[in-house]
């Protein structure tokens, strides 16, 4: 039986629905998200979060009636975002939606599948702004350093299917910000997923021996003796991530994606390639150039393999670091330090805030961080105000 889930998504899932769309409808989503990847160089993750919605649109335009792009209106559109909205799609979803509508219309335009713009007028809900979760700047600390205090060797589950090689460029965390007509947005964080999952658990996780993967096979450097130098290995490497998150403020794909080579120890700097292709350097400090010496020197050669190519960060199985997991890295060690539950991005947060807070200069962090407009870069400004406001409330005597 068919029917949507409470997103408005279809339960048959994207594939299943773009395969039952009508020809023409099905060649135009394929040619837009050629489109999105060759011409406009969009991240994977932002192509198929783009694509999900126009097949979910196109299922729609069929449902009413169309077979052709150009019997595309704009009331068939709105009349799509209405259904999103009586479903429980939330504002930031439903804002993603109608800029996607936004970008295909003017595309179809371009290329002579629809006589107008029909979606050049639609408007997109206000997106309900929430300021980023910050870390105090102890905090921060007790979580990056919290691998250098594991005195027994953290467990590892792989479910990897072998190594893995993640591309290098951007990533996500959060929900593709709207754009202006005709333009695809900036995600944050955005990435492309990985073919496989490179799983390591971290403190208090599954319960499987050391080095050994839950399909019985064993990590690298695994073997007679072996095990506590494949979790030796692990630690290092979750903590030079989580230096290099709060360090220099990456996103989680950016430092997935990072090569060996991109790290110039002299200088000590990051080459970092994140959204639309773009690269920037980005200097980091003293304690993650001491992981990174650590880490290259005593915990890569144990875990990498022949597949394991260029990559900085590893896997436990050799292959390249995917964000999934490191996501669960980071989750996992602010568990165990009793923090507040915190993400790679809440750590690019903190980052930015500190850094402003420390006197940086708006149009410095927002280099660092990558963003190509300031108003993305502001909203830290906002943050560290309400900091000042919250601790005037509680220690001013007039407050």
């Amino acid at each position: 039986m068919r029917g949507t889930d409470g997103q408005g998504r279809d339960v048959r899932g994207t594939r299943a629905v773009h395969a039952a769309l009508p020809e023409p409808l099905r060649d135009a989503v394929d040619d837009f998200a050629r489109h999105l990847a060759s011409v406009r160089n969009r991240s994977a993750h932002t192509v198929r979060a783009y694509v999900a919605d126009l097949v979910s649109l196109m299922e729609h335009a069929r449902r009413m009636g169309c077979t052709r792009v150009a019997e595309l209106t704009l009331d068939t559109v709105r009349s799509w975002l209405a259904r999103q909205r009586t479903t429980g799609a939330a504002r930031t979803s439903m804002a993603r939606r109608a800029a996607a509508a936004r970008t295909f219309s003017a595309w179809a335009h371009r290329e002579g599948l629809l006589p107008t713009d029909v979606a050049a007028t639609l408007a997109s809900p206000r997106a309900q702004r929430t300021l980023p979760t910050v870390l105090r700047a102890d905090q921060a600390a007790q979580l990056v350093e919290a691998p250098t205090r594991v005195t027994a060797p953290a467990r590892v589950t792989d479910h990897s299917t072998g190594p893995d090689t993640a591309p290098k460029a951007t990533d996500t965390d959060a929900t593709p910000k709207a754009a202006s007509p005709g333009t695809a947005p900036e995600t944050a964080d955005t990435y492309a997923a990985p073919r496989a999952t490179d799983t390591d658990a971290v403190p208090g996780a599954a319960d499987t021996d050391v080095g050994r993967t839950d399909r019985g096979h064993r990590a690298p450097g695994d073997g007679p003796g072996k095990p506590d130098r494949a979790a030796e290995a692990v630690l290092l490497r979750d903590r030079v991530l989580l230096e290099l998150l709060y360090g220099t403020g990456v996103r989680i794909s950016e430092a997935c994606g990072l090569d060996v080579a991109d790290v110039d120890h002299a200088r000590r700097v990051v080459r970092v390639h994140g959204k639309g292709g773009r690269e920037r350097s980005v200097p980091y400090g003293l304690p993650a150039q001491r992981a990174l010496d650590d880490w290259l020197r005593r915990g890569r050669p144990v875990l990498a393999v022949p597949g394991s190519r260029d990559a900085l960060l590893l896997g436990a199985r050799g292959g390249r670091l995917n964000p999934t997991t490191a996501r669960r890295i980071v989750a996992g060690y602010a568990e165990a330090a009793d923090l507040p539950r915190t993400s790679p991005h809440a750590l690019r947060h903190s980052a930015a805030t500190h850094l402003l807070e420390g006197g940086a200069d708006l149009r410095a962090v927002q280099e660092l961080l990558g963003h190509s407009s300031l108003a993305s870069t502001q909203v830290y400004t906002h943050v560290s105000v309400e900091r000042l406001r919250a601790a005037y409330r509680q220690a001013h005597p007039r407050a």
